[in-house]
């Protein structure tokens, strides 16, 4: 008869099967490879961690209402909340930064090209 543990420790490498082939098939960052889209999500990635600290300074001034929240619990997940604003409003057209950042991508990596 098998104990919980040891069905649990032989079920873990099933477990992450999905993650390490999901790895396995990235490009290192390091072999120069990379994918259609990366640079679109890259673009997108810093749009969402501008509007994120954009918004933060926003939030800075709200107070709580003591009566339904505050405290250290409030402080972490409001920085959660705001980060997830961030995504949500880059994901849905953002405020233009993502398509001069891609732009940018697209030139250094022609420049780089060329340079070869």
């Amino acid at each position: 008869m098998s104990s919980p543990l040891t069905a649990a420790s032989s079920a873990l490498p099933n477990a992450f099967e999905g993650v390490t082939q999901t790895l396995a098939n990235r490009a290192s960052p390091l072999d120069g490879k990379t994918r259609p889209g990366d640079a679109e999500k890259a673009a997108e990635s810093f749009e969402a961690f501008f509007i994120s600290q954009m918004l933060s300074d926003m939030f800075s001034g709200i107070e709580t209402d003591p009566l339904f929240g505050g405290g250290q619990g409030e402080t972490v997940f409001r920085s959660l909340m705001i980060d997830e604003y961030g995504k949500s409003l880059a994901s849905n057209g953002g405020i233009g930064i993502a398509d001069s950042v891609l732009g940018e991508i697209i030139r250094l990596q022609e420049t780089d090209t060329n340079d070869r």
